[in-house]
């Protein structure tokens, strides 16, 4: 199973953008498909997103639809998260996972437990 790392996470005001990225190590994110999920303070971990194996499926869970768009460079092994007109209940911990299918199926709007390897995460926290 491969090491996931998250990055880009930090502190912005509403309205503002963050692009997180997740790269892989160890094996390669070819033929699977990747979800973004995050766990904000006092509540369960939510999906957020997911991309298939070659970036043609992507879904969004309702609350980030319109801001949020997930991207992935197998070339480079990573998926992306961008993240514009960020509001105060985006604030949370935002992990990247794998699923072990090309598809993301429908695990990925739950808490992700299909998915075998996790990132340790990356802070987000919107506020003024």
């Amino acid at each position: 199973q491969p090491q996931l790392e998250e990055s880009g996470g930090g502190l912005v005001q509403p309205g503002g953008s963050l692009k997180l990225s997740c790269v892989a190590s160890g094996h390669t994110l070819n033929y699977y498909a990747i979800g973004w999920f995050r766990r904000a303070p006092g509540k369960e971990r939510e999906g957020v997103s997911c991309i298939g194996d070659h970036g043609g499926a992507t879904n969004y869970v309702d609350s980030v639809k319109g801001r949020f768009t997930i991207s992935r460079d197998n070339a480079k092994n990573t998926v992306y998260l961008q993240m514009n007109s960020l509001k105060p209940e985006d604030t949370g911990v935002y992990y990247c996972a794998r699923y072990p299918y090309w598809e993301c199926g429908t695990s990925w709007r739950s808490d992700g437990r299909d998915f075998d390897s996790w990132g340790q995460g990356t802070q987000v926290s919107v506020f003024s």
